[in-house]
C-alpha cells in the first residue's frame, strides 16, 4: 500500500527541489515528477517526493480527510 500526503510548496529551493507544508510541519521535497512546480502548488508527497499535483476540489477533500483522521486520532492540530 502506498501512503501520500497532500502538502502545500511554500518555497522552490532548486530546479528539483521545493519546501512543502503539511500542516504545521515544513519538509523538503523533490519536484522531480511534476511538471513546473510553483509555490501554492498543492500536491501529494510520497517517500519525499511530489507524485502528482491536485487541483483545488480535489485538494481541499483530501486534506479535510487528514485533518478528520487526525483529530481521531488524538493528534493536536496548531494553527
Amino acid at each position: 500500500m502506498c501512503l501520500a500526503v497532500p502538502h502545500t510548496l511554500v518555497e522552490i529551493t532548486g530546479p528539483c527541489t521545493a519546501i512543502g507544508r503539511a500542516g504545521t510541519i515544513e519538509v523538503e521535497i523533490r519536484t522531480d515528477l511534476i511538471e513546473n512546480a510553483s509555490p501554492g502548488d498543492r500536491v501529494l508527497v510520497h517517500a519525499g517526493f511530489a507524485i502528482e499535483r491536485l487541483q483545488p476540489e480535489e485538494a481541499s477533500e483530501i486534506e479535510a480527510l487528514w485533518e478528520e483522521i487526525r483529530a481521531l486520532s488524538g493528534a493536536v492540530q496548531h494553527d
